[in-house]
């Protein structure tokens, strides 16, 4: 309980911070496919597969709600005081997770394997896959330049109406299927369509039980349920059926992403100037290495059995 408790832990420090994706965090600590699976079987499998998904998904949850609980009080302030100091950071984070999930793909054994002509390589099978690694740079740096010049970085969650409890739902299901993939993530969406800082506001305002947020949190966490169900059916497929064009496009989305954490401190609440080589800082980008390099030395601590259910199936195939 106490490891699947950590899993969800690190997967909410990562959620709650842009450019960060709890999908990476799971698929470096070599849970993700256990993870989605879990959620597809809540969601679609049958009462013994429910229950057993309930029971883990439960001690995820848990430390999930903790970090994320404990990253909300903190981080309110501190991406708006020191925004270049934790962009940095993150931009080491995903610079770090990127040769990771490549050699997840590439794994000890499973090389050899390919050499043979025994097995796939999903990088190497670039004609299949380099269209949709554009494809996933040009969605993140789209959207994030489409959002510069659209400018609604100015919400305020306290203040409800029907059409801003739309635009939340559709926010928190968008922003939900982020998390699922091991590349984009949801709080950098958050922070590209304008909502992370009013997010994180109401959350910490919820907490310190100002309840003149709760109807705007209702609706965005609706959403976030509706894309939790919807979304991971189709991950799951495009993971076992087509997975060199899936990772290529994670890969892409992990690209872009650096474009979207370059231009976070302009969408605060009081725009700053997007991050150059003159704000950059080299020690915590250095950190951000370590911390995802980190991860993954805990993920091969010897836990059992951890094999990756898609690349077992496929070995079956």
């Amino acid at each position: 309980m106490l490891k699947e408790g950590m899993n969800g832990f690190c997967m909410a420090l990562a959620d709650s911070v842009p450019g960060v994706s709890g999908g990476t965090v799971a698929f470096i600590m070599g849970f993700y496919d256990r993870f989605i699976g879990s959620i597809h079987d809540l969601a679609f499998g049958k009462m013994r597969e429910k229950k057993s998904a309930l029971m883990y998904l439960a001690k995820v949850g848990g430390g999930w709600v903790i970090g994320m609980a404990m990253a909300v009080v903190v981080l309110s302030t501190l991406f708006e005081s020191h925004i270049y100091t934790v962009s940095s950071l993150f931009i080491g984070f995903i610079a770090g997770a990127i040769p990771l999930i490549i050699k997840e793909e590439n794994p000890k054994g499973y090389l050899d394997a390919i050499r043979q002509g025994r097995g796939k390589n999903s990088f190497r099978e670039i004609g299949k896959g380099i269209l949709f690694c554009l494809i996933g740079i040009v969605l993140v740096a789209g959207i994030t330049w489409a959002n510069g010049r659209i400018g609604g970085a100015s919400m305020d969650l306290g203040q409800f109406s029907a059409g801003l409890g739309v635009k939340l739902f559709f926010i928190g299901m968008i922003a939900i299927s982020a998390m699922f993939l091991p590349g984009i993530s949801g709080s950098t969406l958050l922070l590209i369509f304008g909502a992370y800082i009013p997010v994180i506001t109401a959350v910490k305002g919820f907490l310190s039980m100002d309840f003149s947020y709760l109807p705007c949190l209702m609706f965005f966490g609706c959403g976030v349920l509706a894309g939790a169900m919807t979304v991971v059916k189709a991950i799951k497929v495009c993971l076992e059926k087509f997975r060199p064009q899936a990772v290529y496009m994670i890969l892409g989305m992990m690209v872009g992403s650096f474009y979207a954490i370059i231009q976070g401190p302009t969408t605060l609440e009081v725009p700053k100037a997007a991050m150059n080589f003159g704000n950059f800082q080299i020690l915590p980008c250095l950190i951000g290495v370590a911390l995802v390099t980190g991860m993954q030395m805990i993920k091969e601590i010897p836990q059992g059995n951890t094999t990756m259910d898609i690349r077992s199936n496929e070995g079956k195939k």
